[in-house]
């Protein structure tokens, strides 16, 4: 009996043994899948975050940019149109000036 007795022990000590080393393996292995798709999702999100941030940089520069060059190409439209009108005011001008200083003129020569 004691013979049974001790390969029966053996037996349920190395099933207890599995169990333990099978279940320390199971957590193991969860804890580091875990870790790994903790990792790997950190840095996909990471990488999104950075990809949004930077389109929304790049779209909030290009309005601002956008916005410059209208600013800055209404000021020299401006500037262009009062340049030109101003020119065609002072020819307009001397042409009246002009013409109603030789009108003037012929008038007294009349007189």
């Amino acid at each position: 009996m004691d013979g049974w007795m001790d390969g029966w022990m053996d037996g349920w000590i190395d099933r207890q043994t599995d169990r333990q080393t099978d279940r320390q393996t199971d957590r193991q292995t969860d804890r580091q899948t875990d870790r790994q798709t903790d990792r790997q999702t950190d840095r996909q999100t990471d990488r999104q975050t950075d990809r949004q941030a930077g389109r929304q940089a790049g779209r909030q520069a290009g309005r601002q940019a956008g916005r410059q060059t209208d600013r800055q190409t209404d000021r020299q439209t401006g500037r262009l149109t009062d340049k030109h009108t101003n020119i065609h005011t002072r020819h307009t001008d001397r042409r009246t000036v002009g013409q109603t200083d030789r009108q003037t003129d012929r008038q007294s020569d009349r007189q």
